[in-house]
């Protein structure tokens, strides 16, 4: 591995990622701040989607919930090549690759090929499963480049474990965290919290971790200054990297 790749946190879930000449998008949300759907969102996007520009490549974790895919986000998917999400949004997006657990997308990349493997997630607790829908998590390989993982909205560290059995040399793990919930769900947590994320970090204990999904959104249970609270109670602030609203950052 000789290249780094850059992230820039847009906000919320919604991550920019340039890797082997291509770029990349992490569930798109750019509108302003207000009722966005049931949710409201606090804050809008660090990064505008005029100053994004161009986008090769979206990866959807899913696209039923407005803090994950809003509607500038959906707007703008109009204008990307490759939209990989999960095999339900593959059928309800009509420019969308459904993409099985295990799949793999090939995408020729400006200096090497990226591949594309959709991985397991689960959007909270299995008992509410068919109420939060499908969800998927994505890894990222390159020659020349650091294997990054995309937890997506997973809350589950055992599905993480399994992402880390078929590929345990992970370089960089973005990880959707805030634990998120939402009252028509029972409250049950969504999204991975600081506990569960350093759980996963433990899976990959030399790679890069980036918390994402911390900002913007008022049913984040546990965003940035709680989180940032916890993993420091936890004596673990040097497991996470934390990237500022707007940052972007070469890693790892």
């Amino acid at each position: 591995m000789t290249a780094q790749a850059q992230l820039t946190l847009i906000g919320g879930p919604t991550v920019l990622i340039e890797y082997a000449g291509l770029r990349f998008l992490t569930d798109p949300t750019f509108d302003d701040p207000g009722p966005v759907g049931n949710l409201t969102k606090l804050a809008g996007p660090a990064v505008t989607r005029e100053e994004v520009g161009h986008i090769d490549v979206v990866l959807l974790s899913h696209d039923e919930h407005e803090d994950n895919l809003d509607v500038s986000g959906r707007a703008m998917l109009d204008g990307v090549r490759h939209i990989l999400t999960t095999p339900e949004g593959g059928e309800r997006l009509a420019a969308a690759q459904g993409m099985r657990r295990w799949d793999q997308a090939i995408i020729p990349g400006g200096t090497s090929t990226v591949t594309i493997t959709s991985v397991p997630a689960r959007h909270g607790p299995s008992v509410v499963k068919h109420l939060a829908g499908q969800v998927t998590g994505f890894v990222l390989e390159a020659e020349g480049w650091p294997t990054l993982y995309v937890s997506g909205d997973n809350s589950s560290v055992r599905k993480a474990g399994r992402v880390a059995d078929r590929f345990p040399e992970v370089d960089v793990a973005i990880v959707f965290a805030g634990a998120a919930r939402s009252p028509r769900l029972n409250d049950m947590m969504l999204t991975a919290d600081a506990e569960r994320t350093l759980e996963i970090a433990s899976r990959w204990p030399d790679a890069t971790v980036i918390p994402a999904h911390i900002d913007d959104w008022a049913h984040f249970t546990q965003p940035r200054e709680a989180f940032v609270a916890a993993v420091a109670a936890a004596g673990a602030s040097d497991r996470v990297t934390l990237l500022e609203r707007g940052e972007s950052r070469l890693v790892p």
